[in-house]
């Protein structure tokens, strides 16, 4: 599972290393997707899961890892932007 959870996070970064400063949002959609299937595999875990405290613990850290998604689509977003100016 973790070996999944960095190469869809290594994709996303790829990604990024790809972005040419276009002042898209492609770059950024593509990381806070990587983060979002991250996550979601996460839930789907925790879903399988009979436990309910690694339950709760596994939606909380999806939940973590979706809002790290964000605020780095975010980053890119705003740092693309600045190159094209």
């Amino acid at each position: 599972m973790k070996k999944l959870l960095t190469a869809v996070a290594g994709a996303g970064l790829l990604s990024l290393a790809a972005c040419g400063g276009s002042g898209d949002d492609a770059a950024g959609d593509n990381v806070a997707q990587a983060y979002d299937n991250k996550a979601d595999a996460m839930e789907d875990q925790a879903d399988n899961t009979s436990n309910e405290a690694a339950e709760d613990a596994l939606e909380t850290n999806a939940a973590a890892v979706r809002e790290q998604g964000e605020d780095k689509e975010e980053a890119i977003d705003d740092a693309d932007g600045k190159n094209t100016q």
